[in-house]
């Protein structure tokens, strides 16, 4: 299959050799280094997410999601169960292999296996798991796995007032695609959305940039060498000009 553009696209788009779509993602575990993402089980990890995510006081861990807080673990899972169970979104636990419990959690969405674009959302990070390798892994392993399926185009999409999430995406390799405006209402207030995606093509570079950040050699004392943003701020086809302003 090829989604390179070959100079030739006229006014209707470059051809797509031999594109035959893309499977839904299975419900593998995909191990790491620093972690391991688990299909989500409300048995195996709600509870212990429910306690991980506790550990935010502030509650300000749910500020831009769509659900939560929540007032209780009863609740947080019966969210789970109405929710996270299924195939699309196909949500994961992130899973701390040293301690060997869940300390955040991710998903697949807006899967579209015919067009062979994928998103990547529902992040909800314990502070057990914010700011470390395995939360740059995670990211790393659920990428990898959508273009391994044959993926052509991989998304993120934050409300544009969250800066911590713009920044993510462009530390991440994601190319600012632009603002669209009144898009939700959540909580009782306006979203705008800003979107990023990377494309089958870009990947194969960047794939080079998550292995020299994650390589052992990459950090001392648990202190990086090379900053990731550094390895992908020249790959970004657009930078997000909120970040160049802020």
């Amino acid at each position: 299959m090829n989604s390179q553009p070959d100079g030739n696209q006229g006014t209707l788009g470059f051809f797509v050799n031999d594109w035959q779509g893309a499977p839904l993602p299975p419900r593998d575990i995909l191990v790491g280094q620093y972690c391991r993402l688990e299909p989500l089980s409300l048995q195996g990890h709600g509870a212990h997410l429910h306690a991980a995510f506790q550990l935010d006081g502030s509650g300000k861990l749910w500020d831009y999601l769509p659900y939560g807080p929540f007032a209780n673990e009863s609740d947080y899972l019966a969210w789970i169960e109405q929710e996270c169970l299924g195939n699309n979104p196909l949500f994961y636990a992130i899973i701390d292999p040293q301690e060997q419990k869940p300390v955040g959690v991710a998903s697949f969405l807006r899967i579209n296996p015919t067009h062979g674009s994928v998103e990547v959302g529902h992040l909800c990070f314990s502070p057990l798991l914010q700011g470390t390798t395995a939360a740059t892994e995670a990211m790393f392993l659920m990428m990898q796995q959508a273009f391994d399926l044959g993926y052509r185009r991989y998304e993120w999409k934050c409300n544009a007032l969250n800066l911590a999430s713009r920044r993510a995406a462009q530390r991440l390799g994601f190319s600012y695609e632009g603002l669209f405006r009144q898009s939700h209402v959540f909580k009782g207030r306006n979203r705008d959305t800003a979107w990023y995606s990377v494309l089958d093509r870009e990947w194969p570079t960047l794939r080079q940039a998550f292995a020299s950040w994650l390589a052992p050699d990459n950090f001392e004392s648990g202190v990086q060498k090379v900053s990731l943003s550094g390895l992908t701020a020249p790959l970004l086809a657009e930078r997000d000009p909120a970040l160049v302003q802020a």
